[in-house]
């Protein structure tokens, strides 16, 4: 009986914990050949992301950055001596081409893993697809909490801190910081508005939002929304936005003469990107003051990861801009490799897995990973950032939720160790 058919049926009666600790000690590891997408030279993974299409501004150079810290780690004699093989395609986020760019990957590329697939609506069109044919699904780009089921989905694992977390955080530093304030929330008409209003109200109280209001993807006219805010003396806004609608709220607001405080979850607070929307002259003055959510190095800090991500954009990234949709990516790129490396020198599948679920991978952010054998969620806290002066940095205030209620963390930085590549 092959460990493949040994997996499925013990997931099938007894659930993913089990499973990554029956994996976890199988002392003969499947050889490299016999594993998809592992040569004795390469390692190739691949991902969906949006290239094209509406959210292509803002969220596609990830997996270029992503790309580009791969070449690095290559160029630094790759991982156990393979080099890794990122295979990124354009789904437009589009959910329907996300199943067919996704099937692609596992059925002709014959991907080790997918790795880092962006976005709720898309990477949930084929969350069962994976499961269903146990490919790992490593550090998805989404703060949903879907990910983190390790029973049910026991391929699956997050990379974002999920919503709950970042409203819980916003919504705190909120109340302690401006106690009498009227706090508000814009939000996607989806899961991510839904868990964003779910953590804000886990420091606020059911009835802690004054006015909430939702908006579809499809519609990029926020007059209504932003109108009604201000109808409801709104004082605090949390947004529940990707960057284009952060713009696009912010920029909506300024037009009606209206300017109070906006609070962003990290998916719509990257300031670079948003000066690209808003533009260099009104930008500067509208995000002065903004609040938002990081649990990674600041794409604007002075830290050791930043100075070498600034490195590898200028030498591996085509010049491309530097902001924190670059950190983001190559973190990513880190946590794989360093998962890689744990995997062992004949990495199987079922090695990644119980790498990734040991508890015993790093990473590179502001607190500990959560991954174990009963948590497939990656940050289970978040820093509150702001922009002061076209400067967007950590304030050394941190926020997690233990226990259902959002409590204050003392923020504990990743070191960067040699040159951030593991294993040389």
């Amino acid at each position: 009986m092959s460990q493949h058919t040994t997996a499925r049926r013990v997931v099938a009666t007894i659930g993913a914990t089990v499973v990554v600790v029956a994996l976890a000690g199988c002392s003969t590891p499947t050889p490299a050949a016999d594993t998809p997408g592992v040569t004795e030279d390469t390692v190739t993974i691949g991902a969906h992301a949006p290239l094209t299409g509406p959210a292509a501004a803002g969220y596609s150079s990830i997996s270029a950055a992503a790309s580009a810290y791969f070449d690095y780690i290559n160029d630094n004699g790759g991982i156990h001596g393979r080099s890794i093989d990122y295979i990124v395609k354009d789904d437009a986020y589009n959910p329907a081409n996300t199943q067919t760019v996704v099937r692609e990957l596992v059925q002709q590329d014959e991907v080790f893993a997918i790795v880092n697939g962006l976005g709720t609506p898309t990477h949930t069109a084929v969350l069962e697809y994976l499961n269903q044919n146990e490919v790992p699904d490593l550090f998805v780009a989404s703060g949903s909490t879907t990910w983190n089921q390790p029973e049910e989905f026991p391929f699956t694992f997050g990379f974002n801190a999920d919503y709950l977390v970042e409203g819980g955080a916003l919504a705190q530093y909120a109340a302690d910081e401006y106690p009498d304030a009227t706090v508000c929330l814009l939000g996607q008409d989806d899961d991510f508005g839904d868990e964003m209003i779910e953590g804000v109200e886990l420091a606020l109280g059911a009835n802690g939002l004054a006015h909430i209001e939702r908006y579809s993807v499809s519609n990029q006219d926020l007059a209504a929304q932003v109108g009604a805010l201000q109808a409801a003396g709104c004082e605090i806004n949390i947004l529940a936005t990707i960057n284009g609608f952060t713009a696009v709220a912010l920029g909506t607001a300024a037009a009606m003469g209206w300017f109070p405080q906006w609070f962003s979850s990290s998916s719509g607070a990257d300031y670079p990107t948003l000066i690209g929307y808003l533009g260099e002259d009104a930008g500067p003055q509208l995000m002065q003051g903004f609040t938002g959510v990081n649990y990674l190095p600041a794409a604007q800090g002075d830290d050791d990861w930043t100075a070498l991500f600034q490195e590898v954009n200028a030498e591996y990234n085509d010049g491309a801009a530097f902001d924190g949709n670059t950190v983001y990516g190559m973190s990513v790129a880190y946590l794989f490799a360093e998962a890689l490396e744990a995997a062992g020198e004949n990495p199987t599948r079922e090695s990644l897995l119980a790498a990734v679920s040991s508890g015993d991978l790093v990473g590179n952010g502001i607190l500990p990973l959560a991954f174990g054998p009963d948590s497939h969620a990656a940050y289970l806290g978040v820093g509150i950032t702001t922009v002061d002066q076209g400067v967007q940095d950590y304030i050394g205030v941190s926020y997690a939720i233990d226990g259902g209620s959002v409590v204050a963390v003392n923020p504990d930085p990743v070191s960067l160790v040699g040159k951030g590549v593991p294993g040389s």
